[in-house]
């Protein structure tokens, strides 16, 4: 190994793949990064915002065959190619963070309930670490293999994990969230209804049959509640690029709305996840005091999306409505950094013996 990170991006030419790559470039332990491609665009075609970077596209196979001289791999790829890719990538001797959502259950039935396919690496379910390093911080250094959560689960997870550990949640209520999703979200692949001239000035609901990412919320949040939860899940696509905007509405247990209140809430998430900088650096939690009277739209109390776009940052704000007894969270992130690049950089800095913050502690434009 060189004395530097040396990084492989399979499927380097997406949102996520040149995220990845964006991220590394300005790491200060990265030595070399090696991005793929299947077709003949140059990298700098493909990825104009990092023209003069020097990076070149390689070929997947290549770089897979040469993997026992890599750090760590970033797989970036559709569901169902991690899983191909993985098991050759584990026994060269690198260790693989995965993007997509081929290792984010551990039971591979509950992978085909929610891709509709049958998993073809299951016994690499067992090892994955699921990574929500706030969470998984523990486990991440003798990992081989990190499954990377979803956009929309990751920004739950961090909004919703401090309330339901608490226990204010009813048990079997069913936990409403209502989640748009910048157009980068779509992914790269051109389609008409995600068009400038189409998405702009509206919004594109789309999977209210149920998304697939309900099924990883249900899995991952029934730790927390101390038992199954329901989510129900509506998504959309809002009219900007970057960003995932989470707001959630949880039932509260009917023997404790008489003594919830916002700043409760404030309190317990501030235990959860420390104050500003000196905390969970990567979680900042919106307490900005109301102002104004009862009926005031005081707008600076929640945070908003073009705060943490191009940042690692999620910022969450509370509320209750003590009359319905209804804990309300707001929860906001990049999609395309914490929601995925910026959260897998994290967990290789983990991995590897790094500052979790190296590369990353860049605040929002």
């Amino acid at each position: 190994m060189s004395n530097g990170i040396r990084a492989a991006v399979i499927g380097g030419t997406g949102y996520t793949g040149g995220e990845v790559c964006r991220l590394l470039l300005g790491h200060p332990a990265v030595a070399e990064i090696l991005p793929t491609s299947r077709g003949e665009e140059s990298f700098e075609r493909v990825h104009p915002n990092l023209l003069g970077s020097g990076l070149r596209f390689h070929d997947a196979d290549e770089v897979t065959e040469a993997a026992g001289d890599l750090d760590v791999v970033f797989l970036c790829t559709p569901s169902g190619e991690a899983m191909r890719r993985a098991p050759g990538l584990l026994k060269a001797g690198t260790r693989v963070i995965d993007l997509s959502a081929d290792f984010r259950f551990a039971d591979p039935q509950a992978y085909r309930a929610a891709y509709g396919a049958e998993h073809t690496a299951p016994e690499l379910l067992a090892e994955a670490v699921y990574g929500v390093t706030e969470f998984h911080r523990d486990l991440l250094p003798g990992a081989r293999l990190v499954a990377n959560p979803g956009c929309y689960v990751i920004t739950a997870l961090l909004g919703l994990e401090p309330l339901l550990a608490a226990g204010l949640a009813e048990p079997g209520a069913p936990l409403h969230i209502a989640a748009v999703n910048g157009t980068t979200g779509a992914g790269i692949k051109p389609r008409t209804e995600i068009l400038h001239a189409e998405v702009f000035g509206s919004m594109l609901p789309y999977s209210l049959q149920g998304h697939r990412h309900a099924p990883e919320l249900e899995d991952r949040l029934a730790g927390p509640a101390g038992g199954p939860v329901t989510v129900d899940l509506s998504t959309a696509h809002g009219p900007f690029a970057r960003g995932i905007h989470i707001q959630a509405s949880v039932r509260v247990r009917e023997e404790l709305r008489e003594e919830v209140s916002r700043e409760l809430l404030l309190d317990r998430y501030a235990e959860r996840y420390g104050a500003g900088a000196d905390g969970e650096f990567f979680v900042r939690i919106n307490a900005e005091p109301r102002l104004g009277g009862l009926t005031d739209k005081d707008y600076r109390r929640y945070p908003g999306v073009a705060a943490v776009v191009g940042s690692n940052h999620c910022h969450i704000g509370v509320d209750y409505d003590a009359r319905r007894g209804i804990a309300k969270v707001v929860s906001v992130s990049d999609n395309l950094v914490k929601g995925a690049a910026g959260s897998a950089i994290q967990n290789m800095n983990v991995m590897l013996g790094h500052d979790e913050t190296a590369g990353l502690r860049t605040y929002g434009l």
